[in-house]
């Protein structure tokens, strides 16, 4: 990215309430870091790439926090991570980031349920939006190992820093201390995610969901089986792309002959 010092946007999906986002600024800052703080004023966990509501009048409450471990300010929007993306990009809170590390969310975010994760939206709003971003997800665990995440995301942006614009990396964290982490392992996603969701009820007016853990067997190379190998799984992301067809051309073009779409 150049000799310049990066502007950096770190957000999440939890609020800015939420230890694991202030760790992550403690650590960016620590390594000296330029940040910008934009997060959600409440949970918007599981909320994906949305940009959520905006009111009739088109504005968006924001107000200035100060966060309790790293003291650093941050903006908590009235509204999911990828607006606070979205937000910043588009001046609202000075010059814009160049980079998006989105984190620490507890609990992993792997397989293709990271489709659905606001942490991992972040990341993918930034590449959308011609920026790089870093999301990061630690395995579930009491006590939560915050400052293991963080040290690893630390890490993992010197990588992000040297790659193409648009670059999107999904890290996904042991619950371990930081030297028992075995390192860093190339993961690819996962068939399933670490949970299933089930309907369990239906009645008139609602649904009961339930959020099943699974047993099936994984290949050794997703996220979700190294992290629990012990290794912090770090995985590049496409995002959303359109692939080419043949079979699809062909259609077309049959549908394109004189009189073939009236008959």
């Amino acid at each position: 990215m150049g000799d310049s010092q990066p502007r950096i946007l770190v957000t999440n999906d939890d609020g800015f309430e939420s230890a694991g986002l202030d760790a992550l600024v403690a650590a960016l800052d620590g390594a000296g870091h330029e940040l910008l703080v934009v997060c959600p004023d409440t949970d918007r966990s599981g909320s994906g790439a949305a940009i959520g509501y905006v009111h009739p009048d088109e504005h968006v409450d924001a107000v200035q926090v100060r966060l309790p471990r790293s003291g650093h300010t941050a903006h908590a929007l009235d509204g999911p991570p990828a607006l606070c993306v979205f937000a910043a990009v588009l001046e609202a809170f000075g010059p814009p980031p160049d980079l998006v590390v989105s984190g620490v969310n507890p609990g992993l975010n792997t397989g293709r349920s990271t489709l659905h994760s606001g942490t991992v939206g972040a990341a993918l709003t930034a590449a959308n939006l011609g920026r790089s971003g870093l999301a990061v997800s630690i395995d579930a665990g009491d006590p939560q190992r915050w400052d293991t995440a963080a040290e690893l995301a630390v890490e993992a942006l010197a990588w992000v820093l040297d790659q193409p614009e648009r670059t999107v990396v999904n890290l996904n964290v042991p619950n371990l201390e930081p030297a028992e982490v075995a390192g860093f392992r190339v993961a690819e996603l996962a068939p399933f995610g670490i949970v299933r969701a089930a309907v369990t009820g239906a009645a008139e007016g609602r649904l009961q969901f339930e959020l099943r853990g699974t047993t099936d067997p994984l290949p050794t190379d997703s996220d979700t089986a190294v992290v629990r190998s012990g290794h912090a799984a770090f995985s590049v992301l496409d995002g959303v792309r359109a692939r080419p067809d043949p079979s699809l051309e062909r259609w077309i073009a049959e549908r394109s002959e004189p009189g073939a779409r009236a008959s």
